[in-house]
């Protein structure tokens, strides 16, 4: 039953991507140098896939997608990830991919990290994210257009297509009880901040009356400048919903490290 129902979700999958109109999504990445092209020889999930003649693996930058086992860092595969991976294939074979690199062009494994565009112009990152196969996931040397990427998550999250119908990817909300389960996974949590501070030089948003057991994320002195740069004040969201995204850590309650602007989504 289990195995007829992946497969179903699959299909279904396939018949969604099929339906994208060539050029349907503006291929933002052009202006990022060119790092080669090829055709898809293996896709090890929904972000990570090596060319035919190629020697390293490559790594979908600004976008997550459900984990396959990986040893004993996963050793279970997360939910929907064959699904993830079998959307991202569809897209790419039968094309050649150009690399777009990113501003930090290798992570520490090795793997080059890209924007992808197919021949047709097609962003592969935006579409995995429009048709709800990934979710936006950023780094401080790797933020780059994220603005778009989120544009397309939210296409897919309001639609509740591929991930988002699923209850492992659904947005949180910041009550510490719920929030207690998913410490140490990747989350996105929505809520309204009710107070914000400043305590030697690190700045603390708080959604709740008792930062030491409600849910707090927080950013480090050491990248308050970007935050200056993007013109994001942090005590300025002090009454203001927002939507952060990271990983949860247990430290006076759920906690998450911003490091950052563009974790952060002022609703």
């Amino acid at each position: 039953m289990t195995l007829m129902l992946s497969r179903r979700r699959l299909v279904l999958a396939m018949a969604a991507i099929a339906a994208v109109p060539v050029r349907a999504f503006a291929a933002a990445p052009d202006s990022l140098p060119d790092g080669g092209h090829g055709v898809i020889g293996a896709v090890h999930d929904g972000d990570t896939i090596r060319f035919k003649d190629g020697d390293a693996d490559i790594r979908l930058v600004g976008i997550q997608a459900p984990k396959l086992p990986q040893g004993r860092r996963n050793p279970t595969a997360w939910p929907m990830a064959d699904e993830s991976r079998g959307a991202l294939r569809a897209l790419l074979e039968k094309h050649s991919i150009t690399l777009r690199l990113a501003t930090t062009a290798r992570d520490r494994n090795g793997r080059i990290l890209a924007h992808l565009v197919r021949d047709d112009g097609v962003w592969i990152q935006q579409t995995m994210l429009r048709e709800g196969w990934a979710r936006v996931y950023t780094f401080p040397d790797n933020r780059l257009f994220a603005a778009d990427l989120y544009a397309a998550e939210t296409i897919a999250r309001t639609a509740r297509r591929g991930l988002w119908a699923h209850s492992d990817y659904a947005l949180r909300t910041p009550d510490p009880a719920a929030l207690k389960s998913d410490i140490g996974s990747f989350q996105i949590v929505e809520g309204k901040v009710t107070d914000a501070a400043r305590v030697r030089g690190r700045a603390y948003l708080n959604f709740g009356d008792d930062y030491r057991t409600d849910f707090t994320a927080s950013i480090p002195p050491e990248v308050m400048r970007l935050f200056t740069a993007a013109k994001l004040d942090p005590l300025s969201l002090k009454g203001r919903s927002v939507r952060v995204r990271g990983y949860l850590r247990d430290f006076n309650g759920p906690s998450m490290d911003l490091t950052h602007p563009e974790q952060i989504e002022v609703l």
